[in-house]
């Protein structure tokens, strides 16, 4: 069992920047990649970026150059820094820890991207 706990989201201008958390406790020995998504009101759940063991990093092109996914091994804690956030980019957004056959998910974080 893993348990992922995400925090840093809030209300952010357009423009602005915000760092989220996700803090994992559990067998996360056997969790092969990490991973921030993000659902928008009335939209499916979309991939945000990808973070593996291995060192593979992938983004999703519309936040490419903008979002920097990064592994705090030591910690336990994944992080997502967001640059020049949009409005249409308002959303819950989810960490997603997978391995083998299983995915576990954190509770979410709003974010919030309103002048």
């Amino acid at each position: 069992q893993v348990l992922l706990v995400e925090s840093g989201g809030g209300l952010v201008q357009p423009g602005g920047s915000l760092r989220l958390a996700c803090s994992a406790a559990g067998s996360i020995f056997s969790m092969n990649a990490m991973a921030w998504y993000r659902q928008a009101p009335g939209k499916q759940r979309e991939l945000v970026a990808t973070s593996t063991d291995s060192g593979i990093v992938r983004y999703a092109e519309s936040v490419k150059g903008r979002f920097t996914i990064s592994r705090d091994n030591a910690k336990n804690t994944v992080y997502l820094e967001m640059d020049s956030l949009k409005s249409a980019e308002t959303a819950v957004y989810y960490c997603n820890a997978a391995g083998g056959l299983s995915m576990y998910w954190g509770q979410g974080t709003q974010v919030i991207v309103s002048s």
